[in-house]
């Protein structure tokens, strides 16, 4: 099983870097799951793992990339909620990615 140090926690991770507890979360753990990728989280990238965050607290699901971008464009608008922008911001995987920062589990049909 894959660890990640923060401070002095060391916190599970699954094969594919995915908490193992969601509970795990916090804005440090965001941090250096980020790190990791080589991405700096910045004002933009919180805004949606914030709004990914509450997609799953109402619906007890990551969303694929579709439903991710139409939720995005729902509630921050069409210019925040496309395929451009979002594979901008998370390297061209962003359901995926973007939901592993936001310390939720992996997207049912991502690989």
């Amino acid at each position: 099983m894959n660890t990640l140090t923060v401070g002095d926690r060391s916190i599970a991770l699954d094969k594919d870097g995915f908490l193992v507890d969601l509970q795990d979360w916090s804005h440090e753990v965001a941090e250096s799951l980020a790190a990791r990728e080589h991405i700096a989280l910045s004002a933009e990238h919180w805004e949606i793992l914030e709004l990914l965050r509450q997609f799953h607290a109402q619906y007890q699901l990551s969303p694929a990339t579709r439903p991710l971008i139409k939720y995005t464009a729902l509630n921050l608008g069409v210019e925040k909620g496309n395929s451009l922008h979002l594979n901008r911001l998370f390297n061209g995987t962003p359901a995926k990615l973007a939901a592993k920062l936001a310390g939720l589990p992996k997207p049912t049909n991502c690989i």
